[in-house]
C-alpha cells in the first residue's frame, strides 16, 4: 500500500529535510482504517473550539471553522516532518488561557492579546528547541511548583464545567453519563483486567474517548438536552475571505504591555506542554521496546521545533485558546496500545497518527458530518476538559514528595485556577523561598531538628 517499505528493525523510511524527517501517506507509510475510523468521530473535538472562539475572540461562526481548518493544516505536520506523537491542543491550559482572555474585550484587543500568547509560545519552543535546551529549563523549576502549575490547571479546567452555570448544571445528564464512561474505559483497574482476557472489550479500549463521546451525545439527543441535529449535505463553507479581518494584520499588532501581561501564562504554557512531551516520549520508548520490527526516533527537539512552527502560523493566520500543544494524550495512548500488537494491527507509528489527522483534516469539509454534530459541540468540548481536570490533578499530585511540597503546590494551584497565572506563580515562587528552600538570606536551619526532620520524613 506503500512506495517504500521498512526493513525489520529499521526506522520508517523517510526524505531528509534539515532537522525533519519528511513522510507521506501511500509513500512511506500505508493507510491505517482503524484510525480513520476513530478520526471520523474525534475530529469533533478540534470542531470544539469554535464556541470559545466566539465567545472570547468574539469571531462568527463561519470565520471560527476557518480558524479550525488553519488548526487541522497544523495537526497533520508533525507525522509530516517526522514526530510521532498524535498532537492536539495544550489542553490542560486552556482553562488558564481563558482566565488571561477574559481581562479583554472580545474583538480586536482579545485577538491581539491571543496572538502576543501564542507568538510567545512560539518563541519558546522556538529558541529551546534550536538550542536543546528545554530539558535543563524545567529541571531547574522545583517539583512543588511544577506540580501546583498542573493541579491548578485541573482545578481551573473542572471549576469551568461544573461552577453555577456551567455546562455541567445545563446539561447534567449527558456529561455525567459520558464522562463516568471515558473515565470507567480510560482509568478503571476492574476495566483494564477485563480487556487482559477479554478481546471485544481491548476493541473498545483502543477507542479512547469515542465510546464515551458516543454515548455523551445519544443520550443528548434522547433527553432534549442538545436539539437533534439538521443534517445537510454538501462541503462546508470555511469563510476564509472574512478571515482576514479577524488577524493581526488587520486589526492591529498589540502593544508590549500586552506582551508583559501574557508572560506568566505562556510560561506556564510551555511547563504543561513539556510535561505532555515528556508523557509522549514515555509511551514511545514503552512501545518501542515492545515492537522490534521498528526503530522509533522520538527527538525531543524535533518535537519543539515542530510545536513552534504550529504556534507560529497560528499566531499569525489563527489565534487559538488552545494553543499548539505536542501531544493528544487519549488519542496517542490507544494508538500506541494498538501499535504494540504488531506490524499486522499498525504497520507504524507515523501510519497510525498519520492516518488519524489527515482524515480528521477531511472531514472538517464534510458537512453532513459537520452538521451533525454541530448542536453538541459544547459535549465534546466539556469532555475533553473534564478528562483534562481529572488527568492533571492525577499527574500534578504525582509530582510531589512530602507534605511541604503538598501544600505549596495545593495552594499555588487553588490561587492560579482563581486569579490567574501571574498570582499563581508569583505564589508558588514566595511559598517556595519561604517554606521549602532550605537556605535563605543566609541562614541554614539545622537539618536534625525536629520540625524540619519530620517535614522531610513526610
Amino acid at each position: 500500500m506503500q512506495m517504500f517499505h521498512r526493513k525489520n528493525g529499521a526506522e520508517q523510511p523517510y526524505w531528509a529535510a534539515g532537522p525533519f524527517k519528511v513522510r507521506l501517506p501511500f509513500v512511506h507509510y500505508r493507510w491505517e482504517v482503524a484510525e480513520m475510523v476513530q478520526a471520523l468521530i474525534m475530529f469533533v473535538v478540534s470542531l470544539a473550539m469554535i464556541p470559545l472562539l466566539e465567545k472570547y475572540l468574539g469571531v462568527p461562526y463561519d470565520v471560527a471553522l476557518a480558524y479550525v481548518v488553519v488548526c487541522g493544516i497544523g495537526f497533520m505536520l508533525p507525522a509530516l516532518l517526522g514526530v510521532p506523537l498524535v498532537p492536539g491542543w495544550i489542553t490542560p491550559g486552556i482553562p488558564v488561557v481563558l482566565l488571561f482572555l477574559s481581562d479583554f474585550e472580545p474583538g480586536p484587543e482579545s485577538i491581539q492579546a491571543l496572538f502576543a500568547l501564542q507568538f510567545l509560545v512560539f518563541l519558546i519552543f522556538l529558541v529551546l528547541g534550536l538550542t536543546g535546551m528545554g530539558n535543563k529549563l524545567v529541571q531547574w523549576i522545583p517539583r512543588s511548583m511544577k506540580g501546583g502549575i498542573i493541579i491548578g490547571a485541573g482545578i481551573a479546567a473542572l471549576m469551568g464545567e461544573i461552577e453555577a452555570g456551567g455546562r455541567l448544571a445545563e446539561t447534567p445528564i449527558s456529561l455525567i453519563l459520558g464522562g463516568l464512561v471515558c473515565l470507567y474505559l480510560m482509568f478503571s483497574l476492574s476495566f483494564k483486567g477485563f480487556v487482559e482476557s477479554n478481546p471485544i472489550a481491548r476493541k473498545i479500549a483502543n477507542y479512547g474517548m469515542v465510546p464515551g463521546m458516543v454515548v455523551a451525545i445519544l443520550v443528548g439527543f434522547a433527553t432534549g438536552e442538545y436539539n437533534v441535529p439538521d443534517v445537510q449535505w454538501g462541503i462546508t463553507q470555511p469563510a476564509f475571505g472574512e478571515l482576514w479581518n479577524y488577524l493581526p494584520f488587520t486589526v492591529g499588532f498589540p502593544s508590549a504591555d500586552v506582551f508583559l501581561l501574557a508572560v506568566p501564562t505562556a510560561v506556564i504554557a510551555y511547563i504543561i506542554a513539556f510535561g505532555d512531551i515528556i508523557v509522549g516520549k514515555s509511551l514511545m520508548d514503552r512501545v518501542d521496546h515492545l515492537r522490534k520490527d521498528e526503530d522509533i526516533d522520538s527527538s525531543i527537539d524535533r518535537v519543539h521545533l515542530v510545536t513552534a512552527i504550529r504556534n507560529g502560523m497560528h499566531a499569525f493566520f489563527a489565534p487559538y485558546p488552545g494553543l499548539a500543544g505536542p501531544i493528544w494524550t487519549a488519542v496517542t495512548a490507544t494508538m500506541a496500545e494498538r501499535y504494540k500488537y504488531g506490524r499486522n494491527a499498525m504497520d507504524s507509528i507515523y501510519s497510525g497518527g498519520g492516518t488519524f489527522w489527515i482524515t480528521g483534516f477531511i472531514a472538517l469539509f464534510i458537512l453532513p458530518l459537520v452538521s451533525f454534530f454541530q448542536p453538541v459541540l459544547p459535549i465534546a468540548l466539556s469532555l475533553t476538559l473534564l478528562l483534562t481536570g481529572y488527568i492533571c490533578l492525577m499527574v500534578g499530585l504525582e509530582q510531589l514528595e512530602n507534605n511541604t511540597e503538598r501544600g505549596i503546590a495545593g495552594t499555588m494551584g487553588v490561587v492560579l485556577a482563581v486569579y490567574g497565572a501571574g498570582w499563581g506563580l508569583a505564589t508558588g515562587a514566595v511559598l517556595y523561598l519561604l517554606i521549602e528552600r532550605s537556605k535563605v538570606l543566609g541562614f541554614t536551619p539545622d537539618p536534625e531538628a525536629p520540625g524540619i526532620r519530620a517535614a522531610e520524613e513526610h
